[in-house]
């Protein structure tokens, strides 16, 4: 099975893009984040008529994951157990939102392609640290990691792939001094992210592409993708009862090339039977 996780960046947009990285790559399933768009406006049947199922969870122009498969879709789920939602209004006023729960955003989707258990993520910003969808962050990372821990005790086949929006290390950006003080680099990101490793999960760009400064991300400002100033940002962490079916991964910089490209470039992993 090829699996791989892109973050988009407008599936509408990208369309034409995407259907042409399926077809040439080969992909059996293909986790999408930033959709930016509703369930009725997902190309749906684009995607059919390239021989894939897709299952979306979108509400909004905001956030949007999707799954793809040619090898099966089954038991879609739009949350994972526990994940918290985030209300924009925090604070006592008229429209305060005190006395109603946070609605949960579309950023994660599940579903059971080829006998593995894939889960498209889009992780929460942080925006800063000081901000209220920091500390957002970290309870939707600590509410994933404890699903993801009964999903490993139970010995699923599990794939958590997707944007996690942390830099786990200062190699894995351009220069760490430009994120001094900012999200991504923080101590509990970064704690939050490695705790998938002690809940039993690998990393498996990590195992096949350690080498330094190898980047998902490059933002359009700045000629910033020229001067190869990106982070690495997009990972698939996998159950015990997976990883071992890794047999390599790639990280497609090329289609970070050209006109309309997105800002993220798929991630790829080969999975044995």
């Amino acid at each position: 099975m090829r699996l791989v996780t892109w973050n988009v960046n407008s599936i509408r947009t990208r369309l034409d893009r995407a259907l042409a990285f399926l077809d040439r790559s080969q992909t059996d399933v293909l986790a999408i984040q930033e959709t930016k768009c509703r369930d009725d406006q997902f190309p749906t049947a684009a995607f059919e008529a390239a021989g894939y199922q897709v299952a979306h969870f979108g509400l909004s122009q905001w956030n949007g994951v999707a799954i793809a498969s040619r090898v099966g879709l089954d038991d879609v789920a739009t949350q994972f157990p526990g994940q918290p939602g985030f209300a924009k209004v925090l604070d006592d006023g008229p429209d305060a939102l005190l006395d109603v729960a946070p609605p949960v955003e579309a950023r994660a989707i599940g579903a059971t392609c080829g006998g593995v258990r894939v889960w498209s993520l889009y992780v929460p910003h942080g925006r800063a640290l000081d901000d209220p969808h920091y500390t957002y962050k970290l309870a939707w990372l600590e509410a994933l990691r404890a699903s993801a821990r009964t999903w490993a005790d139970a010995g699923d086949a599990v794939a958590l792939t997707g944007d996690w929006n942390v830099i786990p290390l200062d190699t894995d950006v351009y220069n760490a001094a430009d994120f001094a003080g900012k999200t991504h680099v923080s101590p509990p990101e970064r704690a939050a992210f490695e705790a998938f490793g002690g809940a039993g999960y690998t990393e498996l760009t990590r195992k096949f592409l350690p080498e330094e400064h190898t980047y998902t991300y490059w933002d359009y400002q700045q000629l910033a993708f020229p001067r190869n100033k990106g982070l690495r940002i997009d990972f698939c962490w996998a159950s015990p009862a997976l990883a071992g079916r890794a047999s390599g991964a790639v990280i497609d910089r090329d289609e970070r090339k050209g006109k309309g490209a997105s800002d993220h470039v798929p991630v790829i992993v080969d999975l044995m039977d």
